[in-house]
C-alpha cells in the first residue's frame, strides 16, 4: 500500500559541502550502484524521505529535512535494494523498507550524538547542537516513528519483525559498552557484542528485508542475514581503525575521538596485548586516558600494529561475508553486493 505524504512544504536547507574525501568516498559508492542500475532508484528513496520527514511542527519539519538532508552513504537503503534484485525485484515493494531503515538509522544517529554530546556529524553540525537537545530527542522520536508508519502496510510481518529486533538490539547495545580491555578475550567478545548491536544488526535487517519483499525463501533470508551481519562488523572495525589512523580534516573529528570519549574499541585492544607502552598498559589497567595523552596513544596504537591487526579481522569478515552470496546467481546485485565489501574496506570515512 502506497503512503501518501501527509505535509509537504518541506522548507529547504543548505548545507555545506561535503569534504572533498567524503565526497570522493560517495562517487567510489556511486560508481558501484551506477553499474547495478540503482542510481534511480536510490534518488526515489531520497525523494520519498524527505516527503516523509514533512511534519505540522514547522520545527521538527526544519530539523527533519536538515537532517535527511545531511545525506549519508545511504548504504543500507542500497543492501535492501540490491538484495531485492537477487529475487523477483519491486521497487513498490522494496521502496517502503528502504525507506523505513534509513528513517531508523537516521533517528538512532540523532540520539547517538545527543547522548555523545557530539558537536558534528558528516562535516554538518548536529541537531542537537542547531537546535537544542529536546529538538534532537523529539526528532528522534518522530523518526523512529516514521519508520514505523513506513512499514505499516507492509503485507510481510517478518519485514516488521526483523527492523524491530533491529531496533531493540541497537538500544540494549548503547546499554552494553565495552568496560576493560583485558582480559583481551573477555574484551575482544564484548567489542563484536556491542557493534554487532550499534551496526552489524541494521545491516543484517536490510538484506533480509530485501530479499524477503522478493519472494526470497527462508535459506536465501538466512544466507543474506549473515552477509549483512558480517559486512556491519567489518564497516563498524573500519570505522573503529579511522578513528585512530584517518585524516581529522578528513573525518570531520579529531583523532582518537573515542579514546576521548572513553570508547574502547579493536585496535586500543590489540595494541595493548601486543606493546609494553606505558600509556597502553595504563588504559589496560583501567585509567581513562588524559586528554593531552591522546595523540600520542593514537600513535602508540598505530606504533603497536593495533590498527593493522584490526584491519586484518576486518577483511577476513568480508571474505566470510562474500561466501554466504555464493548461493545465488552472478547477476549485477551480486557483483555490487561483493564490491561493496572493497568499499568497506577501503574507505577513508
Amino acid at each position: 500500500m502506497a503512503h501518501p505524504p501527509l505535509h509537504l512544504g518541506v522548507p529547504e536547507q543548505r548545507l555545506a559541502e561535503p569534504p572533498a574525501a567524503t565526497r570522493a568516498t560517495l562517487t567510489g559508492l556511486s560508481d558501484i550502484l551506477h553499474r547495478a542500475d540503482l542510481l534511480n532508484d536510490l534518488a526515489e528513496v531520497e525523494r520519498q524521505m524527505l516527503l516523509r520527514t514533512a511534519s505540522r511542527s514547522p520545527l521538527l519539519a526544519a530539523a527533519g529535512a536538515y537532517t535527511v538532508a545531511s545525506g549519508g552513504k545511504r548504504l543500507r537503503a542500497a543492501l535492501v535494494l540490491l538484495a531485492a534484485r537477487l529475487g523477483m525485484y519491486d521497487l513498490g515493494r522494496a521502496l517502503h523498507p528502504a525507506v523505513a531503515i534509513e528513517l531508523l538509522h537516521a533517528a538512532s544517529l540523532v540520539h547517538d550524538d545527543l547522548v555523545d554530546h557530539a558537536g558534528q556529524r558528516r562535516g554538518n553540525v548536529t541537531v542537537h547542537a542547531r537546535w537544542d537537545a529536546d529538538v534532537a530527542l523529539l526528532l528522534g522520536d518522530y523518526f523512529f516513528a516514521l519508520a514505523a508508519s513506513e512499514l505499516a502496510g507492509e503485507p510481510d510481518p517478518r519485514i516488521i519483525s526483523f527492523y524491530t529486533y533491529a531496533a531493540q538490539t541497537m538500544v540494549e547495545g548503547e546499554l552494553n559498552p565495552v568496560t576493560h580491555i583485558e582480559p583481551l578475550a573477555t574484551a575482544v567478545a564484548q567489542y563484536y557484542r556491542k557493534i554487532g548491536c550499534k551496526t552489524a544488526v541494521l545491516f543484517e535487517a536490510a538484506c533480509k528485508a530485501g530479499i524477503a519483499v522478493a519472494g526470497g525463501d527462508q535459506a536465501q533470508i538466512e544466507a543474506l542475514g549473515r552477509f549483512g551481519y558480517d559486512l556491519g562488523l567489518a564497516f563498524q572495525v573500519v570505522d573503529d581503525v579511522l578513528d585512530y589512523t584517518g585524516d581529522e580534516m578528513l573525518l570531520g573529528k579529531p583523532a582518537g575521538n573515542d579514546l576521548r570519549e572513553g570508547t574502547l574499541t579493536l585496535p586500543l585492544m590489540y595494541a595493548a596485548a601486543q606493546s609494553r607502552h606505558p600509556l597502553l598498559r595504563a588504559i589496560a589497567g583501567g585509567q581513562r586516558p588524559e586528554p593531552a595523552r591522546v595523540a600520542q596513544i593514537v600513535a602508540a596504537v598505530i606504533a603497536g600494529g593495533g590498527a593493522a591487526r584490526a584491519m586484518e579481522e576486518a577483511r577476513a569478515l568480508i571474505e566470510r561475508a562474500n561466501l554466504q552470496l555464493a548461493a545465488f546467481p552472478v547477476l549485477p546485485a551480486r557483483r555490487a553486493l561483493a564490491e561493496i565489501g572493497e568499499f568497506v574496506l577501503n574507505r577513508r570515512v
